[in-house]
This record gives C-alpha cells, sequence and structure tokens, in this order.
C-alpha cells in the first residue's frame, strides 16, 4: 500500500501494525538454529516481503469488534497464523506439487536448500505455529482448545489439504464452476476463516459474530484466489509466471472480465458482513477496500467508494 493509504480514518496504522508484526515474527523464529539449513529455511520463509495479508487482518478485526485483551495475545496469534502459511507455501511449491522456482522474488525454499530440508521446515512451522498457540497467554484453556482445532481443521485433511489435493487432481481435467469454487475455499478460504474464528473466541464474540466472519471469510478467500489467477500472467508478483496453464481455474474458464466481475461482486458482499459485525471501527473494510483498489489498477479502473 502507498503512504497516503497507511494510516485509516480511525487513527490506525497499518504500516506500524506491519513493522511490529515482523518484530514479532523476528522474536518468535530467533530460537531456530540458524546454523542448520531447516532453521534457516525457516527463518527465511516466513521473514521474506510478505504482504502479511492474514496477520494484518487478524488485528485490525480484533480492533473494529473492540477486542478488550492484551495485544500481545493478538500477535501471538497472528503470528502463528503467518508461520502456518508459510508452512503451506513452502510444500505448495515443491517438485511433487506445483514445481515453482520462485516465491515473492526470490527461488524458493527447496530451490534454495532441496526438497528434503524444505518439507523439514514445512513441518517445523506447523508445529511451532501450534505450540505457539498452547502456549499463548490471555485466553482460557477451553479458548485455546477451540483455537487449536479451527486451526487444525483448516489446514487437514477436509482444508488445505484436500485444496491442494483437488488442485493437483484437476489439472488437465474439465471442471464446471462449482467445482472450481468448492477448490478454492478450500485452497484459500478455509485458513481466512479459521483465523477470523480465533480472532472471534478471543474476542468473547456473540454466535452472530462468528457467523458474519465466517461468511465474510468466504467471499474474501474467494476474491483473494481470483485475484491470484488473475495475477498468474504477471511479473511483478515476485513468482513463477503462467503455473495456472492447463488448470481449471476461473479465470481459464470464464475469462478475465468475468473473473474481475466476480471479484467485485465478492467484495461488495464481504464489505455488507463486515459492516454487520465491526460496531467499534471501520479500518478493516477500509484497508481491504486501498489493498482491493490497488490490487486490481491493471485490471480495471480503480474501485468505486464503498
Amino acid at each position: 500500500m502507498s503512504e497516503n493509504q497507511n494510516t485509516l480514518s480511525g487513527g490506525v496504522s497499518v504500516h506500524e501494525i506491519k513493522s511490529t508484526i515482523e518484530h514479532h515474527l523476528s522474536g518468535l523464529l530467533k530460537n531456530c538454529d540458524s546454523k542448520t539449513a531447516v532453521g534457516m529455511a525457516m527463518q527465511e520463509s516466513v521473514l521474506g516481503q510478505g504482504k502479511r495479508i492474514r496477520p494484518l487482518m487478524m488485528m485490525l478485526i480484533a480492533h473494529d469488534l473492540g477486542y478488550p485483551g492484551e495485544k500481545k495475545t493478538l500477535l501471538d496469534l497472528a503470528c502463528a497464523v503467518e508461520m502456518i502459511h508459510s508452512a503451506s507455501l513452502i510444500l505448495d511449491d515443491i517438485p511433487c506439487m506445483d514445481n515453482a522456482d520462485m516465491r515473492r522474488g526470490k527461488p524458493t525454499i527447496h530451490k534454495k536448500y532441496g526438497e528434503s530440508v524444505a518439507i523439514l521446515a514445512a513441518i517445523g512451522l506447523l508445529t511451532k505455529a501450534f505450540a505457539q498457540v498452547s502456549a499463548v497467554s490471555g485466553l482460557n484453556g477451553e479458548q485455546k482448545a477451540r483455537v487449536v482445532g479451527e486451526l487444525a481443521n483448516a489446514v487437514g485433511e477436509q482444508g488445505l489439504v484436500l485444496g491442494q489435493f483437488r488442485d493437483l487432481a484437476g489439472v488437465g481435467h474439465t471442471q464446471n464452476i462449482n467445482d472450481i469454487t468448492a477448490t478454492n475455499d478450500l485452497k484459500t478460504g478455509v485458513l481466512f476463516i479459521a483465523m477470523l474464528q480465533v480472532i472471534a473466541l478471543a474476542a468473547s464474540a456473540s454466535d452472530a459474530t462468528h457467523q458474519r466472519l465466517s461468511a465474510f471469510a468466504t467471499d474474501f478467500g474467494q476474491l483473494f484466489q481470483l485475484l491470484d489467477d488473475l495475477s498468474d500472467s504477471h511479473f511483478t508478483t515476485g513468482k513463477d509466471r503462467n503455473k495456472d496453464a492447463g488448470k481449471p481455474t476461473l479465470v481459464n474458464v470464464l475469462g478475465r472480465e468475468r473473473v474481475c466481475d466476480l471479484v467485485y461482486h465478492h467484495f461488495h458482499s464481504a464489505n455488507e458482513h463486515l459492516a454487520a459485525v465491526c460496531v467499534a471501527g471501520q479500518e478493516t473494510r477500509q484497508f481491504i477496500h486501498a489493498w482491493l483498489t490497488l490490487t486490481l489498477a491493471g485490471e480495471k479502473p480503480a474501485m468505486k467508494s464503498a
């Protein structure tokens, strides 16, 4: 985001939040043995130049829900989610999966350290993330158990694992729109849903808020994946280009213009869900609007004010 988008109308500084997240991640990973390839791979995969969309959204939504607890609790949870996300990227990139050479403008972990180290680093990050959640302060035992359950289900065989399997199995096969949308939910949406349920648990939110946040995350996960698919042919993503060739993505099935329309649809639906629950502030809505406007600048004219 540009400098003039860093401070939201409520006085919340996205730049400061992101800097705090980066500092916290560094602290959590400093105990990784940097003398071993696995430790270096873990640090490099997490501490690279990521957008930090997930932890940023967790911090902003907690603010907008009026979260009354300690900031460190939120940071521990947000950084655990970022470690899970980084582990999934390492696994997505290895040769038997997407076989990617570049990630965030640099060689992928397996290209630099080897496939065996990449797999071990991913396992290390996953276990470190769950250990972090189990030790987090500010949550009681029941809350911790539910947080672990939410994240484990998002990663497991009914979440990211199934999404990646469906993505690989779909290569070279014709799929309908519903099948592709279901895969997108599993590849991307489930972790967004889980992380916002985690924040709702930490904030002791109502059942209605849990449901609204789940609906928001479903829409946001769809638009996030659609934007990723749109960017597949771009040089500016820091990833390999045209990796989706032969995959049944909505861009390949419907075309870019129709997918841009779907992005707008999911954005407006997500915006409505957020507006219904974020009574203490609207910083998350503003952040998403600014981020999406910037991301879509090369696809369509900047979005109209929501």
